[in-house]
């Protein structure tokens, strides 16, 4: 099943508050501001070091201090996230949203967290979100692109697939998605030569090497499918995906 593309957590440490000593109202906001900073950053460094339950007992202890912060809120939907629960990365996306309206990555990784789901409208409206607000970054196009065909919409999922190319003629992915798109088109020739591009830039990427032997049997070529299916299966077992080089070998034993 094709997925989204996550956004990296905002690892930006926070700067500490200083206290301003001519201003006897801060003191009582600042001490639990310092602190919130110093939850925050912490959690931050456990996140860059793999820490998630460490990253996640920071982030809290952050948000009790400051619970209108969008990036504490943010990051701690991002913990939830990588470790699969997306239920609580979305709430905490949408506290963050709710605070600071224009977070285009937590609508971003919001929309991901409901394409797990399988709530494929409310993701291609949260990633319609994150295009108006960063409409240069080619993942969200890619993941929209996703999420269109998923719900069947082919040709927009097309439209998609097209723009993110021409920001990053480079996404590997993005090639792949748009020849399973045109594959489901039955445009096969199409479909080939997008799987031809994604192996000039991944070459060992064995999921394109099998569709594209697929997609060549389609237009019965036979010999070059068996060429393609005989090094997705090489791929596959160089890669330990067991199943996958077993589906691959089937598939030359039926040619």
């Amino acid at each position: 099943q094709a997925q989204p593309v996550e956004e990296k957590p905002a690892t930006t440490e926070k700067p500490s508050v200083e206290k301003d000593p001519f201003n006897t109202e801060l003191p009582v906001r600042t001490i639990p501001r310092m602190s919130a900073v110093e939850f925050y950053n912490r959690g931050v460094d456990q996140l860059d070091n793999g820490n998630y339950p460490e990253a996640m007992a920071n982030f809290k202890q952050a948000l009790q201090l400051e619970p209108y912060d969008p990036d504490i809120n943010y990051n701690l939907g991002y913990v939830h996230h990588i470790q699969g629960n997306y239920q609580e990365a979305i709430d905490n996306y949408t506290a963050a949203i709710k605070i600071k309206t224009d977070y285009g990555e937590a609508y971003s990784n919001r929309g991901y967290a409901y394409f797990v789901q399988k709530k494929f409208i409310e993701a291609i409206a949260d990633f319609s979100k994150a295009i108006a607000l960063t409409p240069d970054n080619d993942t969200v196009y890619l993941s929209r692109g996703n999420a269109y065909s998923e719900v069947e919409n082919y040709f927009q999922a097309i439209a998609d697939y097209d723009r993110a190319l021409s920001i990053n003629p480079k996404n590997a992915m993005a090639y792949y998605q748009r020849g399973l798109t045109r594959s489901k088109l039955k445009q096969y020739q199409a479909a080939v030569a997008d799987y031809t591009e994604t192996l000039k830039i991944e070459p060992t990427f064995a999921d394109a090497f099998y569709k594209r032997g697929l997609a060549r049997l389609d237009l019965n070529k036979v010999e070059e499918a068996i060429q393609d299916f005989k090094k997705a299966a090489d791929l596959f077992q160089e890669q330990g995906r067991t199943e996958n080089y077993q589906e691959a070998m089937e598939a030359i034993k039926k040619l």
